[in-house]
C-alpha cells in the first residue's frame, strides 16, 4: 500500500512539474532580487564573462572577478565600477587546485562570504586528440570541469552554513550531445553538466533548499572560441552563433528565476532529447544532414593556423 501512495504521488509531483515548466515558459516568472549579494565570477576578463559581469552589477551585486588575464580582468572591473558596485579583482589559474584554494581564502578574508558563484571560465584545445599535446587535453579538463570541483569546495561551506547562495555552471550544448573533432571540450563539458546535475541533487538530499542551481546549456557562442565553426550553410542562418550579450541576459533570466536548466537557444533541448530517444544511427544521419559531423574543421584549420603562425613570429622574433 505505501508503494502504491508513493507512485501516485510521485506522479502528482511530475505532472504539477510539467505544468509548471509549461506556464514558465509562456509567463516571466517572478525575478529574485540580488542587490547586495557578493558574486564571484571566474574567466571574467573574457567576452562571455564581461557580459555576466555587468548584468550581475546592473542588479545590484558586488562582484569578486577571477581570471588569468590580469589585464583583461582589470577592464571589466572598471566598467562595473562605472555601475556603482563594489569590485575586487584577483588573478587565479583555475588548473591548479592550490591556487584556486590560496585565492579563495584571500577572499573570504579581504572580502566576506560568496553566495552566488559563477563558474564561466572555460578552455579548448583546438586540434584532434591524436595531434594534441597531452597537455592541453589536461588543461581542457583541469579548467573546464576539475575546477568546479575546487570551486564549489572552497565556497559551498559558506554557502551550506547559511543554507542560502546560488551555483551556476556555464556548459555547453556540447554537454548534451557531442560532435567531432572536440574530444577535449566535450568530454569536459559532459563532466560539468554530470557534475552540475549531481551536485543539485546532494543539496536536495540534504535539504539545503535555499541553495539554488542553474545549469546554463548555450549553444556556440560568438566570442571568438570556435571561431570558423560553422554547420551547414542552409541551416547556418536558422541557427547562427549566439551573441555574447544575448547569451549573458537569457541565462540571467534563469538565474533570477531560480531555473534548473536553460539551453540557449531553446531549440537545443532538441538534439538533447534526440540523443536519448533516437537510435545512434538515426543521430549520427541527422548529424550528417547538418553538417554538425564536420562543423569543427573550419575551426581546427583556423586554430592550426594560429599556432603556425606563433611558431613563425617566434622564429622571426629570435633571429
Amino acid at each position: 500500500m505505501s508503494l502504491i501512495v508513493d507512485l501516485l504521488l510521485m506522479l502528482f509531483d511530475v505532472t504539477y512539474s510539467i505544468l509548471c515548466a509549461v506556464v514558465r515558459t509562456f509567463l516571466h516568472p517572478r525575478l529574485k532580487s540580488i542587490d547586495g549579494e557578493l558574486c564571484l565570477i571566474t574567466g571574467a576578463g573574457g567576452v562571455l564573462g564581461r557580459h555576466f559581469a555587468l548584468e550581475f552589477a546592473k542588479e545590484g551585486a558586488h562582484l569578486i572577478l577571477w581570471d588569468c588575464n590580469t589585464a583583461a580582468n582589470e577592464q571589466t572591473a572598471q566598467l562595473a565600477r562605472k555601475l556603482g558596485v563594489e569590485v575586487r579583482t584577483y588573478t587565479v589559474d583555475l588548473s591548479k587546485r592550490q591556487s584556486i584554494y590560496e585565492t579563495a581564502e584571500r577572499v573570504r578574508a579581504e572580502v566576506g562570504d560568496v553566495s552566488i558563484l559563477v563558474n564561466n571560465a572555460g578552455v579548448v584545445a583546438g586540434q584532434r586528440l591524436l595531434e594534441c599535446p597531452d597537455e592541453l587535453l589536461e588543461r581542457t579538463l583541469l579548467v573546464n570541469c576539475h575546477a568546479l570541483f575546487w570551486m564549489t569546495k572552497a565556497f559551498l561551506p559558506q554557502m551550506k552554513a547559511r543554507n542560502h547562495g546560488h551555483i551556476v555552471t556555464i556548459a555547453s550544448a556540447l554537454g548534451l550531445f557531442t560532435t567531432a573533432c572536440v574530444v577535449d571540450y566535450c568530454a569536459s563539458k559532459f563532466g560539468a553538466v554530470g557534475f552540475h546535475e549531481s551536485l543539485a541533487h546532494e543539496l536536495r538530499a540534504e535539504n539545503h533548499y535555499g541553495i539554488k542551481t542553474t545549469l546554463v546549456c548555450p549553444y556556440i557562442i560568438d566570442t571568438g572560441m570556435f571561431a570558423g565553426c560553422e554547420i551547414r550553410k542552409e541551416i547556418q542562418s536558422l541557427i547562427p552563433p549566439l551573441e555574447p550579450l544575448y547569451t549573458a541576459q537569457q541565462s540571467m533570466k534563469a538565474i533570477l528565476g531560480e531555473q534548473e536548466m536553460v539551453c540557449i537557444p531553446r531549440i537545443m533541448y532538441i538534439p538533447f532529447i534526440a540523443r536519448a530517444l533516437l537510435p545512434w544511427e538515426a543521430n549520427v544521419v541527422t548529424y550528417r544532414f547538418m553538417g554538425g559531423d564536420k562543423c569543427m574543421l573550419p575551426f581546427i584549420k583556423n586554430a592550426e593556423m594560429k599556432t603556425l603562425n606563433g611558431h613563425m613570429k617566434s622564429s622571426n622574433d629570435a633571429v
